[in-house]
């Protein structure tokens, strides 16, 4: 293991270790979390009210150290209200341009299915370019921007679907469940009335990281080695999912890359060079479920679009 890969690993469960504070439970999506913050990728997780997504997403961005900002969704939001926009300054006649929340390092999106898809819009250039354009001029955003999306499920009173461009702009939809039994005991014990207003200072979470330590943990992403045999392995799956019968819209070549590149940050979290194919086998199915349109007939058979990518896992042929 190189001096990097251990520095990664090391800087991950000291992480998980300072979300433990504050979250029971939610291993796994601490996880992708950090595999999303190390590919440099984009999260959407999805859950019913009051299963701590807003809540972890503050908790990470502070453990990280990075900058956080959050946006609140509403159907009255604007694009404006997100990007910003260039004021007029009548004492010396120029245009000042005032930032909105969107320039920051992690942006929650909190409830980002509760506003209209021209709204939503705002978001698509700054998740693929890192960058907001206004009045014609481009603005760069933070090197280490991420954007943690919140959403109700679908089936819930007052959402609007997001629209396919943005959902593949996104690296994980990661699904958000109740917490078991003992789980839900030791939430209800930790956040009792004599705790306060849950926020990650009352718990004492710091950052455990800084720039230089982020910058280093995706250089050391970069040198884990993708054998060709697995990226073939990543287009097979891929291609896969456009020649299904029950799928009526396939995952998109930018889906393949983004798989890849989490399959690396993956076996980088896990002290490997090398990419194997469980790496691959175990991101698929949050890496291609929110690209995934079922057909009219797959819908009302009562399919899951997770079932789906199980079966093209299991019968698509991985390297040995």
């Amino acid at each position: 293991m190189t001096q990097s890969l251990e520095a990664l690993r090391d800087l991950a469960s000291a992480v998980r270790q300072e979300i433990g504070k504050a979250i029971v439970g939610q291993d796994a999506l601490i996880d992708h979390l950090l595999i999303a913050l190390a590919s440099e990728g984009h999260v959407l997780m999805e859950g019913p009210p009051g299963t701590a997504k807003t809540f972890l997403a503050q908790c990470f961005a502070r453990a990280t150290g990075l900058d956080f900002g959050r946006i609140q969704f509403t159907p009255d939001l604007l694009p404006g209200d997100i990007l910003g926009s260039n004021l007029f300054n009548f004492q010396t006649s120029t245009f000042t341009l005032t930032r909105g929340p969107i320039f920051t390092e992690l942006l929650l999106g909190d409830e980002i299915n509760r506003t209209p898809p021209k709204t939503q819009a705002a978001l698509l250039e700054a998740m693929q370019e890192r960058c907001v354009t206004l009045d014609g001029e481009t603005h760069s955003l933070p090197e280490r921007f991420m954007v943690v999306a919140t959403q109700n499920p679908i089936e819930n009173q007052g959402v609007y679907p997001l629209p396919e461009a943005q959902l593949d702009r996104f690296l994980f939809k990661l699904l958000v469940p109740y917490p078991d039994e003992a789980e839900e005991a030791k939430i209800v014990a930790r956040f009792s009335v004599e705790q306060g207003t849950a926020r990650p200072e009352t718990f004492g979470i710091e950052p455990v990281t800084g720039e230089a330590a982020l910058t280093a943990a995706i250089g050391a992403v970069k040198e884990v080695t993708l054998a060709q045999e697995n990226i073939d392995y990543v287009v097979r799956l891929v291609r896969g999912t456009r020649e299904h019968g029950d799928l009526m819209t396939g995952a998109s070549p930018r889906s393949a890359v983004l798989l890849a590149n989490a399959a690396r940050a993956r076996a980088a979290l896990e002290g490997r060079d090398y990419v194997i194919p469980d790496d691959i086998k175990l991101l698929a199915t949050a890496v291609l479920r929110h690209r995934l349109t079922l057909t009219a007939a797959a819908e009302i058979e009562g399919r899951a679009v997770e079932n789906i990518v199980e079966d093209l896992i299991a019968n698509t042929e991985a390297p040995r």
